[in-house]
């Protein structure tokens, strides 16, 4: 989540901003990667508690994203920017050269906002959502020739929607009459075809959030980088990840409990084999918005943030 003015000049509060940062333990002359810039809201508070000696890598996919942190970072040399996608994290950092890595994951508070770029049925725009809307099919591209079970299958597996089936069936009879090319008019077809509605649940929510996922393929990239990052930190670093719906979590829970076990198939032995040792020490519970953060930011309402530290190789 971002802390950068959007262009409309509003200001968006990073999620558990204290917390990530008390979990990064941040050293003044420490090298920390902000894996997912978004608008810089995390990064600038990190470049602010560095000294001299310090340095920040920030990475995004987003192109626009970009163009935010030339205008935050301007000539600052402790702090660089590249556009890439967060699996890419090991041809951008060697291996054991970092002392903290955050991830903030999913979309980002402009992305949403923009309705350009077609994250969210509250406003109406292009049917889009592709994190860099350079590359890969977009949800309306997607939409217009996946089959009905493809379709069914996508919200089952990243909504958790049980209505999944009917809103696959609905999606199809419709393209049949148009093409569904805005975040509008796909609203109101699954709103249509859902029979009951959960109290404060758009009935969309879900299928949404499943169509995002599915063309970024958001979850591959989680489960590709969380390894890269255990690699770049150097020991004692720390990795920190901030969630937002159960799937990520999921993933980032069950990888941090394996790297900070020993390898099961070798259990009972005197001695372990190299690269069976635990990688990481798991630091303190999982941490979750208060109260007063939810109030100013509904947003953090489902954030959940966990937190390791990379042993000594």
């Amino acid at each position: 989540m971002s802390g950068a003015p959007d262009a409309g000049g509003g200001r968006h509060a990073p999620v558990l901003l204290e917390a990530a940062l008390d979990a990064l333990a941040i050293r003044a002359d420490g090298r920390y990667v902000d894996a997912t810039y978004g608008r810089g809201g995390h990064a600038g508070e990190i470049l602010g508690r560095l000294g001299e000696k310090g340095s920040l890598l920030a990475i995004d996919r987003d192109p626009e994203a970009s163009v935010a942190a030339a205008s935050q970072f301007g000539s600052d040399p402790r702090a660089r920017f590249r556009q890439a996608r967060f699996s890419e994290l090991s041809q951008l950092v060697p291996d054991g050269s970092v002392d903290g890595i955050l991830f903030d994951l999913g979309v980002s508070s402009p992305q949403l906002d923009d309705a350009q770029r077609g994250f969210s049925f509250l406003r109406d725009g292009p049917l889009d959502m592709r994190m860099d809307p350079r590359h890969g099919d977009s949800v309306a591209q997607w939409l217009a020739h996946a089959t009905e079970r493809e379709i069914a299958t996508v919200i089952t597996r990243y909504g958790e929607d049980r209505h999944a089936r009917r809103i696959a069936r609905a999606i199809v009879a419709a393209r049949a009459q148009a093409p569904l090319t805005t975040t509008g008019a796909l609203a109101a077809v699954i709103a249509a075809a859902v029979p009951r509605r959960q109290p404060g649940l758009h009935p969309a929510t879900r299928s949404f959030q499943a169509l995002r996922i599915h063309v970024n393929g958001e979850l591959d990239e989680i489960e590709c980088a969380l390894p890269q990052a255990v690699a770049a930190l150097a020991a004692g670093g720390r990795l920190v990840v901030i969630s937002f719906h159960s799937l990520e979590d999921r993933i980032v829970k069950r990888f941090m409990r394996a790297a900070s076990r020993e390898d099961p198939a070798f259990a009972g032995l005197p001695q372990l084999p190299p690269g069976a040792e635990p990688k990481l020490r798991l630091v303190g519970r999982a941490v979750f918005a208060d109260a007063d953060e939810v109030g100013r930011n509904p947003r953090a309402r489902s954030a959940v943030l966990r937190a390791a530290e990379r042993l000594a190789a």
